[in-house]
Parts: structure tokens; sequence; C-alpha cells
């Protein structure tokens, strides 16, 4: 089968990857997307060995910009605005009581186990604090507790 002319393709299925785009990531992100879209079309074009579902085969490539914008997405930080400086541990000079003891855990541990218990996050927000996969922040606060445990005598 021969292949059309790349502005006849764009000119024939353009209206409908756009619409896909808006209804998928919103109206902000649907013209990056869609001319992400058409310079990935354009570049695998000439190897097109099967012509027989255009439209199929530019929503597919729409489709998968779309998944890799949202997926950026939800590693882009956020705003907080500002944020008043709270202390979150107060805890006097001769603070013997478990805040010392987390205070003495290990890294990785201490920070999980704080931001766990101190601040109420979940462990998606622990493993974005802490820059690793939600599985090893559950890890870290298991280990950091059962430390504690063994440690603690009140």
């Amino acid at each position: 089968m021969t292949l059309p002319p790349f502005q006849q393709l764009l000119d024939a299925h353009g209206p409908d990857v756009h619409r896909f785009l808006l209804a998928t990531v919103g109206r902000d992100a649907a013209d990056d997307c869609y001319q992400e879209t058409w310079l990935s079309a354009l570049r695998a074009y000439p190897r097109l060995r099967d012509g027989s579902n255009l439209r199929g085969w530019l929503l597919t490539i729409a489709h998968r910009k779309s998944i890799d914008l949202l997926r950026r997405r939800r590693r882009a930080a956020v705003p907080a605005g500002e944020l008043p400086e709270v202390a979150v541990l107060d805890a006097p000079a001769e603070d013997h009581g478990i805040w010392r003891l987390v205070r003495e855990l290990p890294p990785k541990q201490r920070t999980a186990v704080a931001l766990r218990y101190a601040v109420d996050a979940d462990y998606a927000l622990i493993a974005a604090s802490m820059g690793i996969s939600e599985a090893a922040a559950r890890r870290n606060v298991h280990e950091g507790l059962k430390r504690l445990r063994r440690e603690y005598a009140p």
C-alpha cells in the first residue's frame, strides 16, 4: 500500500488527534502533546510498513505522548507557597523519650519514621520526599519501628 503524503495525513486526522488530547491531558497541555505526536509520527512515517489503519496508528502515538506527559506531571514538584517555620520536635535537651531514639536511627529510617508519625505522611509522600520507592519507604519505616521496639523501654 502506498502511503499518502504526510500533509494529507495531518489534514485528515489532525482534528481527531487534537480532540483526543484535549480529553486526556486538558487544554493547557494538549497543544504541546499534539506537536510531539506529529513530530514522532513524522519521524516514523518513512519506516511505516502498514498504512491500513493510519488513524489508529496516530492515536496510539498520541496516547503514548499523553501517558508520558501524565508521568512527568506526577514527578513534577508542586509549589507549596510560604511555609511557616514550625519545629516538629520541640524536645528538651534532656529528652530521653522515644523521639531521642528516633533521632538516633540511621538517616533513612529516621526520616521515614519522622515523616510517617510526626507529619502523618502516607507512604507515597514519604517515597516522594526521600526519592525512593514506596516499597523502600515501607521497609524503612518497618525497620525503624523494629529497632525502636527493641531499644525502647519506658
